[in-house]
């Protein structure tokens, strides 16, 4: 279960665009930071996505990706012209194609790979998905699939589009717009493929075409109301809209690491078995197995771009830190995660604090959270200087990613003096298998 939202250049004060995603799936799924150079390719080239081939593009831009590390395509990305997506799951009446074809996060690096705006991103998807449709497996230790849908968004506006099999309907953006993992748009769209409402009517999903309404006739009920999707998308507008005209990055941080209700000053990640939340926390059960395992923060101006990534799970628990495609990834020496625990790697080194943080959550957050504000506040300055005057972005990323790494070892210190685990019972039994599936020890 994810979220995704934006707000185009009217809804802040610096007069950018600014997108947040993040991405939730399996606990062990680590999500890998990656940053290409743009590439040309010969005539008759081919490009191994997920599952299957496709014709290559003569040229592909350079393209900033968050991705689970087992897959070609990415849940969230940005390339060097300032097009920024993220996807959603979302489940539909339309039947899943489960053969191996391009899924939801092929669509979105193909995009970002071959457009130079946010309107060609849109054209590079709904081609491709009429060609190809949709299908394949995207889950990491079990079966899932799903259908897609997205936000795609550039300095000048953005889209929503939604997809159901190859049908789809898209949104043009106007000031802040969220989504989640249930369909939105209902009877009004700007684009949409050219059966959309007649495949509703030929399946009785609909009784005639004046009565149709996408989210209603195509949603598939259960999954949908399961993943909490409608309170989740409402949230995050909610809380965006409240500072319509002045929404900062750092309020866009403070959007991902929500937990509803987001009043609740005393939340704990072990409640039941049901329910999600922006910042979302494993548990117990089918209905709870996501987590919030990497995060997005884009600032997209005509001339400027600032992409903000903490590289962890758990945004509560991780610090955003800024990077450019002129500055590289400061851990990109380090060896890819894969579902396995491992040191050399910084999504691994987090989750030694991450979970041990969330066994006892009221009492332990409050040890990270003033230097968690310090460090970001300080990043934020950092990254203004860097955008106003010559600077070494590769040595401003590196040296915040490195301030950054050196607290979250202080704050693993301090936490390993705790060692109470104060969640419920069938909690505790859920994260004991998540970490041992991961070869992940906490007593040391």
């Amino acid at each position: 279960m994810c979220d995704t939202f934006v707000v185009l250049p009217a809804g802040n004060p610096d007069g950018k665009m600014i997108f947040g995603k993040n991405s939730d799936r399996e606990p062990n799924e680590a999500q890998e930071v990656v940053m290409l150079p743009a590439k040309d390719y010969p005539a008759g080239s081919e490009v191994r996505c997920t599952y299957r081939s496709i014709p290559q593009a003569r040229h592909t831009h350079a393209v900033l990706l968050l991705k689970p590390f087992w897959m070609w395509g990415a849940e969230m990305g940005a390339n060097e012209f300032g097009v920024v997506i993220g996807n959603e799951a979302v489940f539909t009446r339309v039947k899943m194609e489960k053969g191996d074809g391009l899924i939801g996060m092929d669509y979105l690096r193909l995009a970002l790979e071959r457009a130079h705006n946010a309107d060609e991103a849109l054209d590079v998807m709904t081609e491709l998905l009429a060609e190809y449709g949709q299908g394949g497996n995207c889950g990491f230790t079990h079966p899932f699939y799903y259908h897609n849908s997205f936000i795609i968004a550039d300095s000048a506006g953005g889209w929503v589009l939604e997809t159901a099999g190859k049908e789809w309907a898209a949104e043009k953006v106007t000031g802040v717009r969220s989504i989640s993992n249930a369909i939105t748009i209902g009877s009004e769209w700007t684009k949409c493929s050219p059966r959309l409402v007649d495949t509703a009517v030929e399946n009785g999903w609909c009784k005639k075409r004046g009565d149709f309404n996408f989210a209603r006739d195509y949603s598939e009920p259960v999954y949908t109301t399961f993943s909490a999707a409608r309170q989740r998308q409402a949230c995050t507008t909610r809380l965006l809209r409240g500072k319509t005209g002045d929404v900062k990055v750092e309020d866009a941080f403070a959007v991902l690491r929500t937990h509803l209700p987001e009043e609740d000053v005393s939340f704990r990640p072990d409640p039941g078995l049901t329910g999600a939340d922006v910042c979302m926390h494993a548990g117990f059960g089918p209905v709870r197995n996501s987590q919030s395992v990497g995060s997005l923060v884009a600032e997209v101006g005509p001339t400027s771009q600032t992409y903000w990534v903490t590289g962890t799970s758990a945004p509560c628990t991780g610090v955003f830190k800024p990077v450019w495609f002129a500055g590289g990834i400061p851990w990109s020496s380090e060896p890819a995660p894969t579902g396995k625990f491992d040191a050399d790697c910084l999504w691994w080194r987090h989750e030694q604090l991450h979970r041990r943080i969330i066994r006892n959550y009221p009492g332990l957050i409050p040890l990270i959270r003033a230097d968690q504000r310090i460090l970001e506040a300080e990043a934020l300055s950092a990254a203004a200087r860097a955008a106003e005057l010559p600077a070494d972005l590769a040595d401003v990323s590196a040296a915040l990613h490195h301030k950054a790494e050196a607290a979250e070892q202080e704050w693993l210190e301090a936490v390993r003096a705790n060692t109470a685990d104060r969640t419920r019972f069938y909690y505790r039994m859920a994260w004991a298998g998540f970490n041992r599936q991961a070869n992940l020890t906490l007593e040391n």
